[in-house]
This record gives structure tokens, sequence and C-alpha cells, in this order.
């Protein structure tokens, strides 16, 4: 079945593409074969060019997490390699798994740490690099 949103709250005006991509998760394990993208433009003013990927991605997304929640062998086998590639502190890897690599691979650019093997947020104290350092002794 297909389903128009669902949008799970009214209080996030301009934010309907994440409040539908929640709903559209819940609804995709429920069953809905077809999800509507919204947009974060909805009943604000016309959606843009950006607002319309935003929207999809969010979709994307909600699918991906129901596919997740189900079992689908497709979507953990993607998750388990993003994993791995995050374990591996592997860039080109996990922008190769993302839904939006683009966005991702344009977000890592901007960081200062972005030629180094380690997390950005974190920097040299990055828990993923030192629990691999450990592993290593």
């Amino acid at each position: 079945f297909y389903v128009l949103g669902p949008l799970t709250t009214d209080a996030a005006p301009g934010y309907d593409h994440i409040v539908g991509a929640i709903g559209g998760a819940i609804a995709a394990l429920a069953g809905a074969d077809f999800l509507c993208y919204v947009t974060p433009a909805e009943h604000l003013c016309l959606p843009t060019v950006e607002d319309v990927r935003l929207g999809v991605i969010g979709t994307r997304i909600a699918a991906h997490s129901a596919d997740i929640a189900k079992g689908i062998p497709t979507a953990l086998q993607r998750d388990l390699e993003m994993s791995q590639y995050r374990k591996a502190l592997d860039w080109e890897g996990m922008f190769s798994k993302a839904i939006d690599p683009d966005m991702a691979r344009g977000r890592r650019k901007k960081s200062e740490d972005y030629s180094e093997k380690v997390c950005t947020m974190c920097g040299k104290l990055c828990a993923i690099k030192t629990h691999n350092e450990c592993e290593l002794l």
C-alpha cells in the first residue's frame, strides 16, 4: 500500500522532511510498499530543488531503516559494510555505502583533520583510532 507522509507531528514546520521520514519508516515497517517524500517546505512555500533533494534523501533513509528492521539481507549487508569501513576509518569505503555520498564527502573535506585517519569530532583522541591501536597490542 501507499502512504502520503505520514507526519508524526505537526509541531515541526520547516522540518517536515524529517518528520515524514520518521513516519515513513514506521509505515514501511508496517508494510507500506511505497513512500512519498516530504520536503522541508511543506505547507510553508513552494519547494526548491534542494528541498526536493532533502525530502528524497530523508525518504531513502526511512526506507533503508525499515528494511534493516525487517531484516532484509541487502540492507543489513550495506550497514555491516559501513560499520566495517567506519571501524577501519576508511573514508572512501564509507562514502561508497553512504545514502548521500556527495554530502558525506563534502562535509569530510571541510574538516581540519581531512587528510588524517581520525574522525573529526575527536581528532587525535578519536575513540575508534584508539580502539584499533589497542587491538594491535
